[in-house]
């Protein structure tokens, strides 16, 4: 095969892979009015800033997020449960944890080496929420995650990346070396290397804004579902935060950008959860 067609087939089936690491469902493209709530949802956030913070104690944060616990978990599971009846070794089972070693405001979704289900929050977060909609909605968020199978989608679109890079590196290196056979190559392994990784850290950001939407999308159904306000609990996602902490490790909100987006998208899902209750 020639080296121009094999960088083309790699080209070609990365891009295979990064098509089907598309979202799982299709996530609502928001109308006017909900814009222009989220626009004033958003404003008022961004205005309101520190001055909203909860001032009750860790101990009544973490009977707070019991009491979520108790309500979310089944909604979820029942949800996944439902979103995958195609798939009867899917995973539904979420494990709903407390990392209390962390000390920054943080809530993250993985996966054990057995595969178990994680969802963890530090207990800095808990503290942070300003009622049980903001929990509920979060917590609905990050079983999104799992629901979407976004951390696998990810590692397969870093691949992808990498995959593409390496083909485009690789073609390159070769041409110059049949227009110059003395030519020093001593750099190409570095260079590679550098390429491969620099394809697989664009591969993982290729989907991360419309993974986060869909799991926003999920995580509304399920707060829904458990008997909360995912509008409320959405506010959250909107406050002026750093995306960075002083230790300069991206945040929570830099791992979940807040715009006016994320919460338009909120409301069109409730608006179309409403419209099909109300459907005879």
């Amino acid at each position: 095969m020639r080296l121009g067609n094999l960088a083309t087939g790699a080209s070609a089936l990365s891009m295979m892979f990064l098509t089907a690491c598309g979202t799982t469902y299709t996530v609502p493209a928001p109308g006017e009015t909900s814009l222009s709530q989220a626009r004033a949802m958003f404003a008022q956030e961004r205005e309101l800033g520190s001055e909203i913070r909860p001032t009750v104690g860790s101990a009544h944060a973490l009977r707070q997020f019991e009491r979520v616990i108790a309500r979310v978990e089944p909604a979820a599971e029942a949800f996944c449960r439902s979103q995958t009846t195609d798939r009867p070794s899917f995973n539904c089972d979420v494990h709903i944890i407390v990392d209390h070693e962390r000390s920054d405001r943080n809530a993250y979704q993985t996966y054990t080496n057995d595969g178990s289900v994680i969802v963890a929050f530090t207990v800095p977060l808990i503290a942070d929420a300003r009622n049980e909609d903001e929990l509920a909605f979060v917590l609905g968020h990050e079983v999104g995650h799992h629901v979407g199978q976004h951390i696998q989608k990810s590692r397969q679109q870093a691949m992808a990346g990498a995959l593409i890079m390496g083909a485009l590196v690789a073609y390159g290196q070769a041409q110059a070396n049949a227009a110059n056979p003395y030519r020093y190559t001593g750099n190409d392994s570095a260079n590679m290397r550098n390429a491969m990784d620099l394809g697989a850290g664009l591969g993982d950001m290729a989907f991360s804004q419309t993974y986060e939407l869909e799991s926003d999308m999920i995580g509304t159904y399920i707060a829904t579902s458990a008997g909360y306000d995912p509008i409320v609990g959405a506010r959250f996602f909107a406050r002026p935060e750093e995306p960075v902490t002083p230790q300069g490790a991206r945040s929570f909100w830099g791992t979940h950008p807040s715009d006016e987006v994320r919460l338009a998208t909120v409301i069109e899902t409730v608006g179309q959860i409403r419209a099909t209750a109300s459907q005879p």
